[in-house]
Formats: structure tokens, C-alpha cells, sequence
């Protein structure tokens, strides 16, 4: 696989109001962080709605946005699981249709040991060979993977990198010091991907770019780059949408924003709820000032 680096896109699964995919919709979107220059497109992640869609939706998002891309730019499929073997599924799928690369997130719910945790990654990378990223957010998933198990992954062929989401930069640090040669460090939290990529982080999987992809796609440039004047410029432009996007149960804010931007409808499935009339106001504003809408 290319290294991915850059500005990767936790995309949004655009619906309809009935709550079903709407795939005009997401083929636009594609087409549109193309153009702005996002450096990779992950879908049927977390901001994907990964938990509502069925599995037959999960795999024809998947399909559908590898189809679309034809190759103008990596698509990283969400294959997570808290069920091994539902991952390895979901993992096989994406490597049939090409995708080239997936994402995984620790499992969720069931609260596995951290030898469990590297038993369940250890066993998708053998069994089918498409990279994948771990993706550690303890805040979503309870169990916290730790960085003895991250190192230990690191070193298992087909592991690539992680997508750090804890937002805890320290801890962010220590990894990049200690990981291995071709292992890459990513961010997953918006408020601080520039300072863990000024330390040696290799981009940002972002719900900020859903909203404003040049603008993240120019803030990892400059800070990988060590630009930090151009990347700090860029990082307080985006300071309140970092944090009005999670204001309020995610991806409700970035949906509703993109509804705004006339981008996709304002739908989300239960037991998600569209974004409330004061979450709207906070949302809004903070659009205006990037000069969004």
C-alpha cells in the first residue's frame, strides 16, 4: 500500500428521512473531498454510523465508495467489530471489492483483556492480507488499549499504523517515540491532531473535514511539514468547529452542518436524534466564523 498521510475524512453515511442510504449523496461527497483535496476517504466508521447500519448496508457503503473513487483516492473501509470474526468478515469484503486499507477499532462492549485485544487485531491481519489501522477511542469502546499491546501490534505484518483518538498528547508522544520503523501514528481527536502531528504524527482521521476538507487537508500539510506558524493559523480558524461538531452526539452536529452547506439531508438513525434547536445555534455560529455558510 501507498503510506496514507494527510487529512483522512471520518466521512458521514448521507440518508435519507426514511433512514435509508442515500447513495447520490455519498457518491457527491466523494467526488467533492476529491476536489478539495482530502488525502483519503474512510467510510462506515464511527462518523459513518457503523453501529445502525445492517451488514448488508455496511458492505454495499463499502462497495459503493470504492466503485465511485475509482482510484483518485485511497478509500479505508470501517471493519470493526467486538465479534473476531465478524471483523474478518467485513475485512474479507473490503479486500474483494478494493478497498486499501481498513480501519479497526478495539472492541467494544465485551471489555477484552489487552491479550485479548492483540489476539482479535493479530487474527484479522493474518487472516486476510489488506492493511489495517487500529483505532484505540476508549470513550466509545471502554476497553483502552495500551501502548505495550500497540508496540506489540506494531510489529505484526499488515499492521500499519493507529488512529489515536484518546486526545491525551502525552500519550501520543511516547508512541511515536517508540514505534517502529514504517508504523504511523494518527491522530482521531480534532482539538489536538496539530500538536501530535508537529511531534511526528503522520495526519488526522477527521470529522472536521467533513465541513471544512481543504482548510484540514492545508492544517496536515503545514504541521507535518513543521510549518507550525501556518498549521497554528489554520488550527485556531478551526477552533470552534473542532468543538461545536461534538456538542452534541456525533455525527448529528456534522450532519446538520452539512445540510446547511447544502452537501447532505439532516438524518440520522436511532437512537441517534438530529441535532437539537440549541445545538443549531452553537453549530451555526461556529460555521459562520470559518465562513462556511
Amino acid at each position: 500500500m501507498t503510506p496514507i498521510v494527510g487529512s483522512i475524512v471520518a466521512l458521514v453515511t448521507p440518508m435519507h428521512e426514511d433512514g435509508s442510504v442515500d447513495y447520490p449523496a455519498l457518491r457527491a461527497l466523494i467526488d467533492w473531498h476529491i476536489a478539495e483535496g482530502t488525502d483519503c476517504i474512510a467510510v462506515v466508521g464511527t462518523t459513518g454510523e457503523s453501529a445502525t447500519v445492517t451488514v448488508d448496508e455496511h458492505c454495499e457503503i463499502i462497495r459503493v465508495s470504492v466503485e465511485h473513487a475509482k482510484g483518485r483516492v485511497p478509500i479505508m473501509a470501517g471493519a470493526g467489530a467486538n465479534s473476531t470474526a465478524e471483523a474478518i468478515n467485513l475485512t474479507r469484503y473490503a479486500k474483494e471489492v478494493g478497498a486499501d486499507c481498513t480501519l479497526q477499532v478495539v472492541p467494544y462492549y465485551n471489555k477484552p483483556s489487552q491479550e485479548g485485544i492483540y489476539r482479535h487485531f493479530k487474527a484479522i491481519a493474518e487472516a486476510v492480507d489488506l492493511p489495517v489501522m487500529l483505532y484505540n477511542v476508549p470513550g466509545r469502546t471502554v476497553a483502552d488499549m495500551q501502548h505495550d499491546t500497540v508496540l506489540r501490534l506494531a510489529e505484526v505484518p499488515g499492521i500499519f499504523g493507529i488512529k489515536e483518538a484518546t486526545g491525551n498528547i502525552e500519550r501520543a508522544a511516547w508512541l511515536i517515540r517508540h514505534a517502529p520503523k514504517g508504523f504511523s501514528i494518527y491522530s482521531g481527536d480534532d482539538g489536538t491532531a496539530v500538536a501530535l502531528m508537529l511531534l511526528g504524527g503522520h495526519g488526522n482521521v477527521s470529522v472536521t473535514a467533513n465541513v471544512a476538507p481543504r482548510r484540514m487537508q492545508q492544517l496536515c500539510k503545514a504541521a507535518m511539514a513543521g510549518d507550525a506558524a501556518t498549521a497554528r493559523e489554520i488550527h485556531f480558524s478551526l477552533l470552534s468547529l473542532h468543538r461545536q461538531l461534538f456538542c452534541e452526539a456525533s455525527p448529528a452536529p456534522a450532519k446538520w452542518a452539512l445540510s446547511q452547506m447544502g452537501r447532505c439531508q439532516n438524518f440520522v438513525r436511532l437512537p441517534l436524534v438530529e441535532l437539537t434547536a440549541a445545538g443549531q445555534v452553537q453549530v451555526g455560529a461556529a460555521l459562520r466564523e470559518c465562513g462556511l455558510i
